[in-house]
């Protein structure tokens, strides 16, 4: 693992341009691998989970065709045609969106699949997938635990249901609306809150039936057409450099292009309650189904907030970073219902405490969350990803705000950044003012 020193910053003033959006790709790489003809994808993500995403639908006899530049070609031949059992177990790498959504996909087709993953990925939940699939008619065994590998032998046509999840996970309502593609009829799935919908979106765009109904949604098989399509730029790695923004008055970050979807977007609630100045310019949606724009945030006098409920779930992948905020805010900064934190790359939970205590913040573990007091003065220290990118990014953010005095914090397994955004840890380094 990489060690990667980071120096406190004395100004930021920059626009930035961050990768295309890691979800969106996801999503639309598979379902051009299975829609009927040729699908082009623009502004891939670059990140490592996307490319294990590739790399398993080519395992999987999938025409996919990267040709410089984010761009990409698919062609496929229709939901239950496009995709063959693979000769050997498919590596998911560190991604549980590549191994969640493909089970749904495969669930669809008559093939039988192992999927495995890094060390990391065996630790995280899979039976929250697999019971839905199982429901639909595949065979799907994970491991002791409810743990990857997982097996999947799947069936052309799957049978339609209105499943109920217990957790709001986009993953998981992915999965079944990916496997409802074979099914016979429309399928439901109904959360405890509504979850980002790029899925959703992109089915429309690909010709089917998508109902919403607050958390329910409902699809109907059909005709899958296929597409071309600009993937927006990632707000989850946007919302570090804006965070950063947000942290000191006369301090700023613009980035341009980043989706808007209202299901990513809690950051930006979140920084606005914080006292920080956001201002956003809607452009044409992408696809004519993602919103996107840009985003331009100016630092002022922070407060604390608190982040709970449905907001929790649309900046989940952010708490990480508005932990590292809290620390500039006066008064307390809440977290609560995060419990799913705790089932992430890491436990980010405790890895978040305990790095900010390394750096001397206060931090308090709740039950659903955690507690964080401020302002305070980060000082310098030795900080460990975890393996975990959200936290490796985080600690470079508690870098760039630690006191300008100090030495540079150090980052072990700086390298884990690559999963959603590699060459993060570069653009840091253009986007700050560094004494001397």
């Amino acid at each position: 693992m990489s060690e990667r020193r980071v120096a406190p910053a004395v100004h930021v003033d920059a626009d930035v341009v961050v990768p295309g959006d890691k979800s969106l790709s996801h999503r639309a790489l598979l379902l051009g691998a299975v829609a009927r003809g040729r699908s082009y994808v623009g502004n891939c993500s670059p990140a490592a989970d996307v490319e294990s995403t590739m790399r398993c639908l080519r395992d999987c006899g999938a025409w996919v065709r990267p040709f410089g530049r984010g761009r990409v070609v698919l062609d496929g031949s229709g939901p239950g045609e496009s995709l063959r059992a693979p000769a050997a177990t498919l590596d998911c790498g560190n991604s549980g969106t590549t191994m969640r959504l493909l089970a749904g996909v495969l669930a669809g087709h008559d093939v039988a699949a192992t999927l495995d993953g890094d060390a990391s990925l065996r630790r995280r939940p899979m039976e929250r997938v697999a019971e839905p699939l199982r429901a639909m008619g595949a065979e799907v065994v994970t491991t002791d635990g409810g743990t990857a590998p997982v097996r999947v032998t799947g069936h052309r046509e799957l049978r339609a249901v209105d499943w109920t999840t217990p957790v709001a996970s986009a993953q998981v309502k992915s999965a079944i609306l990916l496997a409802a593609l074979s099914a016979g009829g429309p399928t439901s799935v109904s959360e405890p809150h509504p979850t980002r919908d790029h899925t959703e979106r992109l089915l429309r765009m690909c010709g089917l039936a998508v109902s919403i109904d607050g958390s329910r949604v409902s699809v109907a098989p059909g005709p899958l057409s296929p597409f071309g399509f600009h993937v927006p730029g990632d707000i989850s790695s946007a919302a570090f450099f804006l965070a950063l923004a947000a942290a000191r008055p006369g301090w700023r970050v613009r980035c341009t292009g980043v989706g808007l979807n209202p299901g990513r977007t809690g950051i930006l609630d979140v920084l606005r309650a914080m006292g920080a100045a956001v201002d956003v310019e809607a452009g044409d949606a992408a696809g004519g189904v993602e919103p996107q724009g840009d985003v331009e945030v100016r630092g002022g006098a922070l407060r604390g907030a608190t982040v709970g409920d449905a907001l929790t779930v649309r900046c989940i992948d952010e708490i990480p970073v508005i932990c590292v905020l809290a620390t500039q805010a006066e008064g307390t900064t809440e977290i609560r219902d995060a419990q799913e934190l705790r089932t992430k790359e890491s436990d980010r939970i405790a890895g978040i405490a305990a790095g900010l205590r390394a750096v001397g913040a206060r931090c308090e573990i709740t039950d659903d969350g955690m507690a964080i007091s401020g302002p305070v003065r980060l000082r310098a220290a030795a900080l460990d990803s975890l393996g975990d990118h959200r936290l490796a990014m985080a600690w470079g953010v508690a870098a760039a705000l630690a006191d300008p005095g100090s030495a540079p914090l150090a980052i072990h397994g700086a390298d884990a950044a690559a999963v959603s955004y590699p060459g993060f840890f570069d653009q840091l380094d253009r986007v700050v003012s560094r004494a001397g």
